[in-house]
């Protein structure tokens, strides 16, 4: 198997257990800790933009969503594609900008739904995300079988997302959310059943560890966002 470019087993594996004393318990909550702080960040901008008012200042930029859209495109694809090479502190930098650039864009929500449709969401999302990584993490089944399934379903929700800019889908989108929740369900058990599989492939390199931790927050944290989304397209109530 591979990780940008990078076979697993070019770096030995020392022990089924730690490395440099640390338990593959204690990794996995570090790697959820960046995942969470990156959360953390996104929703903070959000909030702040929203409660001082600048979103509707910087929306009124032309073409400012298109440039904030290749922004953090180009944000996420280098740090995934790059990883093996970035320092470590490089790599958290970028994702945490990566982060605070989907702030920006989440701070439009602030806007378009009401707050307590937000925070209900919100917390749905937590629990369901909360009982995929528990069972990602639990589970003896090899999860990476469903990469086909799961990336299939990817390639879908894209499709349907460049067809909605061209075509009203009505209904079809409640449908699409639906696909799109299970997806993203079954992503976050996926992408937590990985963190073991890198713990494992790395440990003979403890910067490569720290990488590969890196890796695994900015999946997580995009997997809650996209279920959080579909979440919110699917239940949320939107301001008149």
């Amino acid at each position: 198997m591979r990780l940008n470019g990078v076979e697993y087993n070019d770096y030995p594996d020392l022990s089924p257990g730690t490395y440099a004393g640390e338990s593959i318990g204690v990794y996995t909550a570090k790697t959820f800790l960046w995942m969470f702080l990156g959360l953390l960040t996104t929703f903070a901008v959000a909030f702040f933009g929203y409660a001082t008012g600048c979103i509707l200042y910087v929306f009124q930029i032309p073409y400012f969503h298109i440039v904030l859209m290749v922004a953090e495109l180009a944000v996420v694809l280098f740090l995934s594609a790059q990883l093996h090479k970035l320092s470590v502190p490089i790599a958290r930098a970028l994702f945490f900008l990566y982060a605070a650039l989907n702030g920006v864009v989440f701070s439009a929500y602030f806007l378009i739904f009401h707050m307590a449709s937000l925070i209900l969401v919100f917390a749905m999302t937590g629990v369901y995300f909360g009982a995929m990584t528990l069972y990602g993490y639990r589970t003896k089944t090899d999860l990476t079988r469903l990469r086909p399934i799961l990336v299939g379903g990817l390639i879908f929700l894209i499709v349907c997302t460049l067809l909605s800019l061209f075509l009203p889908l009505g209904m079809v989108d409640r449908v699409v959310c639906l696909i799109g929740i299970a997806i993203f369900l079954a992503f976050t058990a996926y992408d937590t059943q990985k963190i073991r599989t890198l713990y494992t492939a790395y440990q003979g390199d403890t910067a490569m560890l720290e990488r590969a931790s890196i890796y695994s927050a900015l999946q997580l944290y995009l997997d809650f966002i996209n279920l959080f989304l579909y979440l919110l397209r699917f239940l949320g109530k939107s301001r008149k």
